[in-house]
């Protein structure tokens, strides 16, 4: 049985976001491998402050280029559309855990490249958004 310590604990990293917050970090750190992760991770938080701030986006693993390759491999025919399933799954597997279950083209099973990266970027930006 959890105590009134683990609990306020457990309350604390949920409202400040930290698992998701250090889950970042830590990501950012395996894909860039800077040469000094200490400075790297100083240079990301402020970043994130300067986001909160001022409502730019913040530091996102994922670029435009990283998102059509994706999409590529979805679509490796070209059909230019992947379906419902492969969009919920590659958005899972990206992180995005709020994903919209009725993005644009869902009523006929064609997620366009347009709105997968739209609701790819989306999400990015909110699962980044952990400073508060």
């Amino acid at each position: 049985m959890a105590t009134q310590r683990e609990k306020d604990a457990a309350d604390y990293l949920h409202k400040h976001k930290i698992t998701e917050l250090m889950d970042n970090l830590t990501s950012m750190l395996f894909f860039h491998r800077p040469e000094n992760p200490r400075e790297f991770l100083v240079e990301q938080l402020k970043q994130l402050k300067l986001s909160q701030q001022s409502g730019v986006k913040g530091p996102n693993l994922f670029n435009n280029a990283n998102l059509n390759a994706i999409f590529g491999i979805l679509d490796p025919v070209g059909r230019k559309y992947i379906t419902l399933a492969q969009y919920k799954q590659a958005l899972t597997t990206l992180g995005i855990k709020d994903i919209n279950e009725c993005p644009e083209g869902a009523n006929e099973d064609r997620i366009s490249q347009e709105t997968f990266k739209t609701e790819a970027i989306q999400g990015l930006q909110r699962c980044s958004a952990t400073y508060i």
